[in-house]
């Protein structure tokens, strides 16, 4: 009689325990982001009118997971989505020597006569749009510490839902946005992506259908993809939301 006391009692807790999983992990399947004011936290509405001129730097890797071609994967996405917000005319410093030769070639009459390429027409940037990449986690959490023997999460529908819900990725940038003329820090945050997942509910084409920069296609279809698109469009809003107003001229 104990026994099937006892049983029972096992039962309605395993019940309570998954249906409570379940109810849990349903918040941690969606992304989220986070800035360390609420300049970038309101969605962006259309725009139409004048442009802010900016160049991107490189960016700075500073978190021991990511790399130099991470950094670079992360401008790339972020000079497309500044310049598919509308606001911003982005110029192009990284392949600058690619045109001096151009406009080399025209000065020094090796170019053909109807040649379009024009000297001294280059534009200069009025803000620097600098970054660095401060964390960088696929797996923020994982199945090392868990629930059951062996330090394992366990087996079974309540250990495959906790297995899910410690596939989390996260990244984090900081956003400085300088002029060009005077070299002041106008504006800077912190920009944080966040996301979980459980295996097999991957959200593809999340936010938009833009892929991912060089250096971050190993993360497709992860809960890093996730984190990294959340993040630069978190950091799109805010940079031009910050930016002051004088700024929009072109």
């Amino acid at each position: 009689m104990i026994r099937k006391y006892l049983s029972f009692i096992f039962l309605g807790i395993g019940g309570f325990l998954i249906i409570s999983g379940c109810a849990s992990l349903e918040g941690l399947t969606q992304p989220t982001a986070v800035v360390d004011n609420t300049a970038g936290t309101q969605p962006l509405p259309p725009y139409y009118g004048p442009k802010a001129r900016v160049a991107i730097a490189n960016f700075e890797v500073k978190a021991a997971k990511a790399t130099g071609e991470v950094g670079s994967g992360l401008r790339e996405m972020l000079i497309t989505a500044l310049v598919n917000s509308g606001r911003f005319r982005v110029v192009e410093r990284q392949d600058l020597s690619a045109v001096m030769r151009e406009q080399e070639l025209k000065v020094s009459g090796a170019a053909s006569g109807d040649s379009q390429v024009t000297t001294g027409a280059i534009k200069t940037a009025d803000l620097i749009i600098s970054a660095a990449v401060t964390e960088f986690e696929p797996q923020a959490s994982g199945g090392g510490a868990g629930i059951g023997g062996g330090g394992g999460v366990g087996s079974g529908i309540l250990g495959g839902l906790l297995r899910g819900a410690l596939n989390k990725a996260h990244m984090a940038l900081d956003i400085r946005i300088i002029d060009s003329s005077t070299s002041e820090i106008i504006a800077a945050t912190r920009v944080q992506g966040e996301a979980s997942d459980i295996s097999g509910a991957i959200m593809t084409g999340f936010l938009g259908s833009w892929g991912l920069g060089g250096g971050l296609s190993m993360y497709k279809n992860t809960p890093m993809e996730k984190a990294i698109r959340v993040c630069i469009i978190e950091a799109v809003k805010y940079i031009a939301q910050a930016i002051p107003p004088s700024y929009y001229k072109y």
